[in-house]
């Protein structure tokens, strides 16, 4: 019963755990309550008031041993608190100054490529830009880079006679052209899209006979339904002469235009749901939908990787190839959402455009083997201009420009390679013979040709926010001379 009423008193202590009582003593290895009561031979008192008067050592030993287990566990819990706490913050503090560092990259890393940006000076003006406003109003597009275009075939001492527009689309450049030039005699208009065709061919004949004193008596306009990789076959059946004396200048705006991505119908827009189409030409055979659903694993993953420039690719090769077994993907709409299934949150609406916008590119390029169609049709046009004439191309993405940019330097034959410098030589503006043409920076002189536009120009600040769509524009321009 002793054992009982000890338990029982300290059950009802603050300060103490009763079931201390019962663990071993440090010194006998004895439960402490046992020391409690053979602690004093002497001792004859069985009551709790004898234990704690005789059998002092045992229960001091008990208390001590006591106390001190539990304000070591105490102080270990506060330690560990304060280390939970400090490892906590430093983690904070870890993951804020990454945080801060990446940030601060990112500005730098912008700021340099800010540097290295050839922005266009010019004003945006659409008005001064010999700009038909009927244009702008009835179909919503806006030209890229319009002033600047204007720019490069407005030369005081050579005279534009011809000029050909490979990529027609709503004729906004067409138009300007033909207004800023009254000496001009031949204009050709392509375009592969038989919408766009129809469209411009009939804006070009309304705007023509609303400003017929604008053009000399002698001015013709051919329009084909084409694509400029067939320019040659093209200026022959205008004029065989053509090939011979070639033409003064030929535009190329490689981007999709505003009517083609406003048409969901036509597969482009990663906003409008509609068929995973996106020809240029409908009548090709090839759809987006075949590439998605039919075409090999390996070969999505490489069309995402290249074409799409796509980080991310062999998840969402995966994700297509899965999609099959539920029935395929058969409308942008379902692939915009396969792309947001595998898109975190976190990074918002922007996250998961960005994603499909470049799927989409990927699949554009695949459908209308736009790549290989580019590289030709450069060559091609740069052998059918007249010596002095001048070929500007306008790209939007990184892919073309790179082609751009490579196909240029080959053809006024220059290399990476060794010998480089012997070929042909960076010229400052101030060993440029035309200095009326402020917009030229710096070029590249070959033997073939001149590249006026080491660097591409850029959208103005001031263009770029009224024209969101052109902030990834990049005008690129080549003069050919007579071969030395």
């Amino acid at each position: 019963m002793a054992a009982v009423e000890v338990a029982r008193f300290f059950s009802f202590s603050r300060q103490y755990q009763w079931r201390s009582l019962f663990r071993r003593h440090a010194l006998t290895r004895q439960p402490c309550f046992t020391a409690l009561f053979n602690s004093d031979s002497n001792s004859n008192s069985n009551s709790i008031g004898g234990g704690v008067r005789f059998g002092g050592f045992g229960l001091s030993m008990c208390l001590s041993t006591n106390t001190s287990n539990t304000s070591n566990r105490t102080t270990s819990k506060s330690t560990s608190k304060k280390k939970k706490k400090t490892k906590i913050a430093t983690t904070k503090q870890a993951k804020c100054n990454s945080n801060f560092e990446e940030i601060k990259r990112k500005k730098e890393k912008d700021k340099e490529k800010e540097k290295r940006r050839t922005r266009s000076e010019m004003e945006f003006d659409l008005k001064e830009q010999h700009y038909d406003y009927n244009n702008l109003f009835g179909e919503g597009h806006i030209p890229v880079l319009l002033g600047e275009v204007l720019q490069v075939f407005k030369r005081s001492n050579v005279p534009l006679r011809s000029f050909v527009d490979c990529t027609i689309g709503a004729a906004g450049h067409s138009s300007a052209i033909i207004q800023g030039h009254p000496e001009l005699q031949l204009y050709v208009g392509l375009d592969v899209d038989p919408v766009a065709h129809e469209k411009a061919q009939t804006y070009l004949d309304s705007f023509l006979n609303r400003n017929s004193g604008g053009t000399t008596s002698d001015f013709t306009m051919h329009t084909f339904q084409k694509n400029f990789k067939d320019i040659k076959s093209i200026l022959s059946e205008v004029d065989e002469k053509l090939l011979i004396d070639g033409v003064d200048g030929i535009l190329m705006d490689l981007g999709v235009s505003s009517m083609q991505v406003n048409n969901g119908e036509r597969g482009f827009s990663v906003l409008s749901d509609g068929p995973l189409d996106m020809r240029m030409d409908p009548k090709a055979s090839l759809k987006a939908e075949d590439i998605i659903n039919t075409w090999p694993e390996a070969e999505v993953g490489r069309i995402l990787r290249e074409y799409g420039e796509e980080t991310n690719w062999r998840h969402l090769q995966n994700k297509i190839v899965k999609a099959r077994l539920d029935g395929g993907l058969h409308s942008t709409g379902e692939l915009v959402n396969l792309v947001q299934s595998m898109t975190p949150m976190s990074k918002g609406r922007q996250g998961w455009v960005k994603t499909a916008t470049r799927v989409f590119q990927a699949l554009r390029i695949a459908v209308n083997d736009e790549l290989k169609t580019l590289e030709h049709a450069l060559r091609a046009c740069f052998e059918c201009l007249s010596f002095g004439g001048r070929l500007a191309v306008i790209s939007f993405h990184s892919l073309e420009d790179r082609i751009v940019k490579q196909t240029f330097l080959d053809i006024v034959n220059m290399s990476n390679g060794e010998g480089a410098e012997a070929l042909s030589s960076v010229l400052r503006l101030d060993s440029y013979a035309g200095k009326e043409e402020t917009w030229v920076k710096q070029r590249v002189s070959g033997r073939n040709g001149i590249i006026l536009t080491k660097r591409p120009i850029t959208p103005s600040e001031e263009e770029e926010s009224l024209n969101y769509r052109c902030r990834s524009a990049k005008l690129r321009v080549i003069e050919k001379m007579r071969r030395q």
